[in-house]
């Protein structure tokens, strides 16, 4: 097999690498300004790491050099040393104003007042507070309208159709099957018990109809 010279094999090869980078030419140049900014975030962040080392290490040079006690900070101050603080000062404020003459005129006065005997202890007796018993509660209103219906007879009709427990609508359902008398009874038992409005004015209605046929 014919083998060409390197030259020529260099040549070729060089001729299809050309080829293929213009054929991903549109794709790198899309890519280009994403991959720049990128690598310049790249080296701007490592510059900015490389200054923060260097001046770490500064520091360290001039407190070596310094050989100053570190201060603390003032927020790095704890309740408990401000509590002994305050504390100390408080006494030595106090020692500095209690003089002989404080002590004296305190003497004087605990003297002056007992007369040199003791004072007598005044016994105080503290009445016993009795519980007066919950006074009796009137009767409310609801009790009150329970009592009245149970005076007021019950009519047969109202007891035939269970009027103490029926609806509105109940009672406009069985309006028509109702007499006159019926009606009027039960319009007179309404008034005297619960006087509901709604069924006042139906009943009261109904009559006028029924007398009006």
């Amino acid at each position: 097999m014919f083998r060409p010279p390197f030259l020529a094999r260099v040549a070729a090869g060089a001729a299809v690498y050309a080829l293929e980078e213009t054929r991903r030419l549109p794709t790198a140049a899309m890519n280009f300004p994403i991959t720049a900014i990128s690598q310049l975030l790249q080296t701007t962040m490592h510059m900015q790491q490389f200054v923060t080392s260097l001046a770490l290490k500064g520091d360290a040079v001039f407190e070596r050099l310094s050989n100053s006690p570190v201060e603390q900070p003032e927020w790095a101050t704890f309740d408990e040393d401000l509590g002994d603080e305050q504390s100390s000062g408080d006494d030595v404020t106090t020692a500095g104003r209690t003089s002989r003459f404080d002590l004296y005129a305190v003497d004087e006065s605990s003297e002056s007042s007992t007369n040199g005997h003791i004072a007598p202890v005044q016994t105080i007796t503290v009445p016993e507070i009795t519980e007066s018993e919950p006074a009796e509660q009137p009767a409310s209103a609801e009790e009150q309208a329970t009592d009245e219906q149970a005076e007021i007879a019950e009519p047969e009709i109202a007891a035939r159709y269970d009027y103490a427990n029926m609806t509105l609508a109940q009672l406009r359902a069985r309006l028509r099957m109702l007499t006159l008398d019926d009606l009027t009874v039960l319009l007179d038992y309404e008034q005297q018990t619960r006087a509901r409005a709604p069924f006042v004015t139906m009943l009261t209605n109904r009559i006028a109809t029924v007398r009006a046929q």
